[in-house]
């Protein structure tokens, strides 16, 4: 009982710790240090470094880097201003065809990154200007850039996917293939709300002008091919590779990145100064990931360790709610969660407390996966902590306000959450492809 009152009031900390701004890769190992050593004793540190080496020793973790790496290529390839450029011509025509190109482009630059931050950043530098000068409504410029760009951390090849797998032991390639439907779901109900939305108020997003799409639908067809190609054969080497099991994880994110930097080549975009920036920003990112994934090892362990696990589970399961209710308030815990905690956290916190449940709730694990998952993607949308909207806001003009920003992700959010519930409601949208291809 008395380990029990320490788990709980090291949650408890961790919430205290949060809100005081520390770094939180600090506050769950020193947390775990505080609370294993009242727990008992000296021999936390055994746990510590036997923790920390896991970690070290994990051989998935190092398809972070490799991945990362191939999104910030990527980013500054030039390959994306090239693809919105023809994707508006193609488009133009639609009331809100910059929008719709927008959404476009975001969901197959996240099937080629893996990442939050690049997509978001290009564009807002690429797609939001031309937006504003059209007249487009500020927030819903600003909501389709933020809610496209956060695919990357969903659609494969996504490293919340790559992180997830080995801390539920389940397979990456399954996890992958389990993600497409669910991605694609929510980039098709997010340019469903797009084209009703311009429809019936055109003035929120017009279609482009007749003199700014003269282009002859032979022309036009050669330019989206040769867009399209690049990032075609990108994506089909790097997931092709792993969902037909050809290669390992860290062995198609190392031919990724690869063919990244022969796309910035190809692209004459790709200088030193790029290059560099590539690589600094890989290592500020990956050192990021890895060092909280460290701290949240060092704090699950010793809250396992103190009866944590065990106490949830007890409270979960002596819910008078069903399984389906259990599962709805815990995706209702993250979802608050993710308002104040970094997803990278919350996911190496709470799946090894979760994992046991799941199996005792007789839930299948990969759908249980992706339902986390699909939550944990309204966390770079929710204020307070939504990093996508401090990036966005970062390369925003000025006239764009903070208030716009936040006013054009609600229906967004509420849009993922449509999607949330449909996973729920319809297991298969998860569950068939992974089925297909390894029956």
């Amino acid at each position: 009982m008395e380990t029990e009152l320490l788990a709980l009031l090291m949650f408890a900390a961790l919430f205290v710790g949060v809100l005081t701004g520390f770094p939180i890769a600090f506050v769950l190992g020193g947390l775990g240090l505080i609370f294993g050593f009242f727990g008992w004793g000296p021999p936390v540190i055994d746990q510590i470094v036997s923790r920390t080496y896991w970690v070290m020793n994990n051989d998935t973790f190092p398809a972070v880097p490799l991945f990362v790496f191939m999104g910030c290529v990527l980013e500054r390839s030039g390959f994306i201003d090239k693809l919105f450029e023809d994707m508006r011509l193609a488009m133009g025509p639609l009331r809100g065809s910059l929008a719709i190109a927008t959404n476009i482009v975001a969901t197959i630059f996240a099937a080629a990154t893996g990442i939050v931050g690049a997509p978001v950043t290009v564009l807002g530098l690429v797609a939001l200007p031309p937006m504003l000068k059209h007249g487009y409504d500020k927030a819903l410029a600003t909501g389709v850039i933020l809610a496209g760009g956060t695919l990357g951390i969903l659609i494969p090849p996504s490293i919340m996917l790559i992180i997830y797998a080995p801390m539920a032991q389940l397979s990456i390639a399954k996890m992958f293939a389990a993600a497409f439907l669910p991605g694609f779901l929510l980039s098709g109900l997010y340019l469903t709300y797009i084209i009703i939305r311009c429809y019936l108020q055109p003035h929120l997003g017009p279609s482009l002008p007749k003199e700014e799409r003269v282009i002859s639908p032979l022309r036009l067809l050669g330019r989206l091919s040769v867009s399209l190609l690049p990032t075609a054969l990108l994506v089909l080497a790097v997931l092709g590779s792993i969902l037909l099991g050809l290669a390992a994880p860290t062995e198609a994110a190392a031919v990724g990145a690869t063919m990244g930097l022969l796309l910035g080549l190809a692209y004459r975009r790709l200088t030193w100064q790029n290059f560099k920036e590539s690589v600094y920003t890989t290592l500020r990112v990956s050192s990021m990931i890895l060092i909280i994934a460290v701290g949240a090892s060092i704090f699950t362990g010793v809250f396992m360790r103190l009866g944590g696990g065990r106490m949830i589970e007890e409270v979960l399961l002596g819910l008078p709610v069903g399984p389906i209710g259990i599962t709805i308030i815990v995706m209702g815990a993250i979802f608050i969660m993710g308002m104040f905690l970094d997803w990278v956290g919350i996911l190496l916190v709470f799946v090894p407390v979760l994992s046991p449940i799941i199996i005792t709730l007789g839930f299948d694990p990969l759908w249980f996966a992706m339902v986390i998952c699909v939550t944990l993607q309204t966390s770079f949308l929710t204020p307070p902590f939504a990093v996508s909207i401090f990036y966005l806001k970062g390369v925003a003009p000025p006239e764009v306000k903070i208030t716009d920003i936040y006013k054009g992700v609600i229906p967004f959010i509420s849009l993922q959450l449509i999607g949330l519930a449909l996973v729920i409601a319809f297991p298969q949208i998860i569950l068939w492809l992974p089925g297909l291809l390894y029956a």
